[in-house]
């Protein structure tokens, strides 16, 4: 009985152990100086986006996609929970006189009973392509780092920052 006590115990004890680190090899290797690898993982693409054309322009255009589009999601989830708390436009949404804050949060506002009308749906699409298309890009010659959008027109005062803290 007591080496089955035993015998458990130290089965027990050994799934704690460290396992073995195997050395891996990528075919990706050029971009494990990049930011964001870090270990144990090293660089991560689960998806394999570039296990076919490992270029650094394709590699560079990734990162700007999914830094954009991460901002985008941001500016979303803080609209969303604006909107939960209660804080509204003031005045009417439409010459009809219905206020912002008559129709309800989130999916609700478009496929539920009180949505919003189909042309205002269509405008806030439009707006949201125009600011794609027009304004949140990265104008060539005028980003300091990636992921700049701002294009000239907003200063935070990143050109005092030394690049240490711009990273």
């Amino acid at each position: 009985m007591k080496t089955a006590v035993l015998a458990s115990l130290i089965a027990a004890a050994s799934a704690f152990a460290p396992a073995q680190q195997a050395s891996k090899t990528s075919s990706l290797s050029a971009f494990d100086s990049e930011l964001g690898v870090q270990p144990p993982l090293g660089f991560f693409d689960p998806f394999g986006m570039l296990s076919g054309d490992a270029t650094e322009e394709r590699f560079e255009r990734l990162r700007y996609v999914e830094l954009k589009h991460g901002r985008i999601c941001m500016l979303a989830f803080l609209g969303q929970i604006t909107t939960r708390a209660g804080i509204h436009l003031p005045g009417s949404i439409n010459y009809a006189g219905d206020s912002f804050d008559s129709y309800p949060n989130g999916v609700a506002a478009i496929f539920g009973e009180n949505h919003i009308p189909t042309a205002g749906i269509v405008q806030m699409i439009a707006t949201v392509g125009i600011l794609e298309c027009a304004f949140m890009r990265e104008v060539p010659g005028m980003a300091e780092f990636p992921g700049d959008f701002r294009n000239g027109y907003i200063d935070f005062g990143w050109d005092d920052f030394d690049e240490e803290t711009k990273m």
